[in-house]
């Protein structure tokens, strides 16, 4: 039986942005990763009501050169040691690329549903930025912005639902991976 998922999305989302000229930034360390407050006690509901976690993460700079894939290893087994995870899915490439993958195209989370059978209709994309909602509604799936936004990026599109942190959003994903339809 399909089982629902909260597809979520990792800088900004579940750990801390690097803020650089009103910009985020992914962490290039161990040492910059910084799990945001309410986060662990999130994902514990979340895993409680056997709503699965998937990470799904735009890497790009691994394809710029500027972040090795095992600084990103070690950033994601530090991730995992922290949170009840089962799949972090990453797309390491640029825009120039042209993946399927690199939100805002739904590859990372239509390739995780098959991986593991989710329902996308009862489960849910949490993202802080307007590349990860557009993804999470061309998959199927429910979707809540977090925080308000960054310099120079558009703000566009809609989310289902709008919160300051994770935390604040958990009660409202709990009842969206809950419903049979929506």
């Amino acid at each position: 039986m399909s089982r629902p998922a909260a597809f979520l999305d990792r800088d900004g989302v579940l750990n801390r942005a690097i803020i650089r000229d009103g910009m985020a930034f992914s962490p290039m360390s161990v040492c910059e990763f910084d799990l945001l407050p309410g986060v662990g006690e999130a994902c514990g509901r979340l895993d409680e009501a056997g709503v699965e976690i998937i990470v799904v993460t735009n890497q790009p700079e691994v394809a710029r050169g500027s972040l090795s894939v095992s600084t990103l290893e070690d950033i994601h087994r530090e991730l995992r040691s922290l949170l009840p995870i089962l799949h972090i899915m990453v797309c390491p490439h640029d825009d120039r690329d042209l993946c399927h993958c690199r939100k805002p195209l739904p590859g990372m989370i239509l390739d995780a549903a098959l991986m593991y059978d989710i329902d996308l209709t009862r489960s849910v994309l949490v993202g802080d930025r307007t590349k990860d909602i557009v993804a999470g509604k061309a998959a199927g799936c429910a979707t809540v912005r977090i925080g308000g936004g960054y310099v120079g990026e558009p703000n566009d599109v809609t989310a289902d639902a709008m919160a300051p942190s994770l935390g604040a959003a958990i009660d409202f994903i709990l009842h969206l991976t809950e419903t049979e339809s929506r």
